[in-house]
């Protein structure tokens, strides 16, 4: 079989599995954490222009948008997969180095509303979307990466798989709805290789696919079902024409949904080991700011390609910039959403302490990627003191991961200030409780 039709028998078998409580309470963590994303995405640019751009779309459909609005579910998909991914807080599964929260359940969400499914069912097809692009992230591997960005790329897979298990395709059908979902799949990492918007977008567009395709899958569109594996296939095309043979082998088996990474700073999370190493360091030889002559960073090569602004001049360089994410952790102990306010890329102290900030790629750092993501951060004192700290994992990584009450912390950091902190904990309060929804 094609690996799109290793998906779709999996896809019947998984709507009849009894899924581990295990399973189920990660993918509820899940949702807590893509809400946490998707209202903290709203007050972003590309989101006001994108609601001015669909406003002939929204009004009318099953589904909704955060301020409950109506839509349909591509619309819908569309514009809260943006959201979710545009403030650079959303989930990861590092070994496949992607975001598979914002597209898989913006879509997702999207079908369930559309189609009055339970919000168990909701949940499941969450779950079946992660389990399936996971994995072919996995597969497509860092020669894919080079190039693509896998949460707009990998994500429409994840999304068309939720939408295939929500709009109820059959074996064929979701096999199809993959196989044309590859042909929209797309996202390039120079999108955000300098100043620019495009990147949230990638997340909508991939959510948006993912819907169509399911949706035409039901309809009877076909596509070619080696689109993965085929000669001229998604693996050979973007990747290194990687092995497809074993993709489905844990399938039902291992979840990798229980194995997310769930941002414990704001920003590119390639930079967080070395914010994290800094504020160990920090702490535990009790410096302050003054004392810092340098700091030197040693970490794997994309962190340097993608976190690779030196002298962030907006906002959304300063999220990918590693010597601003250092000097904020030292100046003010912390990496949250106070960080990008418009006076801290001035402020002459952060200019100055961003100054004292390198980094370089250590070997055998970057050999680990991407199933660690590790820094080692030494720091020299006004006083010629060295102290040196490695990193080996990100707070929040499966390793060192948030516990519910700490990923709760988050979400209601970034959500009850958008819709007040009554109805936050109600919304979180339901997410627990998802079971026992009887429609969405």
């Amino acid at each position: 079989m094609h690996a799109t039709e290793v998906f779709g028998a999996y896809a019947e078998s998984f709507e009849k599995q009894t899924l581990p409580h295990e399973v189920l309470h990660h993918a509820k963590r899940a949702v807590v954490d893509w809400y946490a994303a998707l209202y903290s995405g709203l007050s972003t640019p590309p989101l006001a222009q994108l609601s001015t751009i669909l406003e002939e779309d929204i009004g009318r459909g099953s589904a909704t948008l955060p301020d409950g609005r109506h839509a349909s579910a591509r619309t819908a998909a569309l514009f809260n997969g943006t959201a979710a991914h545009a403030a650079e807080v959303d989930d990861s599964f590092k070994d496949a180095m992607y975001h598979p929260g914002a597209a898989t359940i913006a879509a997702a969400l999207a079908v369930a509303q559309a189609r009055k499914r339970s919000g168990s069912d909701f949940l499941r097809s969450v779950i079946l979307g992660y389990e399936i692009s996971t994995r072919i992230g996995v597969v497509l591997g860092r020669a894919h990466y080079k190039y693509w960005h896998n949460t707009g790329t990998v994500g429409a897979f994840g999304a068309a798989a939720a939408a295939g298990l929500g709009f109820g395709l059959s074996r064929i059908q979701f096999a199809h709805a993959l196989a044309t979902v590859g042909t929209f799949s797309a996202g390039l990492q120079q999108a955000f290789r300098m100043d620019s918007m495009s990147k949230p977008l990638h997340a909508g567009r991939a959510a948006e696919a993912g819907v169509f395709a399911a949706d035409m899958a039901r309809h009877g569109t076909t596509g070619s079902l080696d689109i993965l594996d085929g000669d001229a296939g998604f693996g050979r095309a973007m990747s290194d024409g990687p092995d497809w043979s074993g993709v489905g082998s844990t399938l039902g088996e291992i979840f990798n949904i229980t194995r997310l990474t769930f941002k414990n700073h704001i920003g590119c999370g390639h930079a967080f080991p070395a914010i994290d190493a800094t504020l160990a360091l920090m702490a535990e030889h009790h410096l302050q700011a003054s004392d810092i002559r340098t700091v030197s960073v040693a970490t794997y090569g994309p962190a340097l390609d993608i976190a690779c602004y030196a002298q962030p001049r907006t906002e959304n360089e300063a999220r990918f910039s590693i010597p601003f994410v250092i000097a904020t952790a030292i100046l003010h102990g912390s990496v949250r959403q106070a960080a990008y306010s418009s006076g801290r890329l001035a402020d002459a102290e952060m200019r100055a302490m961003m100054a004292r900030v390198t980094a370089v790629v250590d070997p055998e750092l970057d050999l680990a990627f991407p199933k660690q993501r590790s820094a080692r951060v030494e720091i020299e004192t006004m006083d010629g003191r060295r102290h040196v700290w490695l990193q080996k994992d990100r707070k929040g990584d499966p390793e060192l991961p948030l516990s519910d009450r700490e990923l709760e912390g988050k979400f209601r950091e970034l959500v009850a200030p958008v819709i007040g902190n009554r109805e936050a904990g109600d919304l979180l309060a339901r997410i627990w409780s998802l079971d026992s929804v009887i429609a969405m």
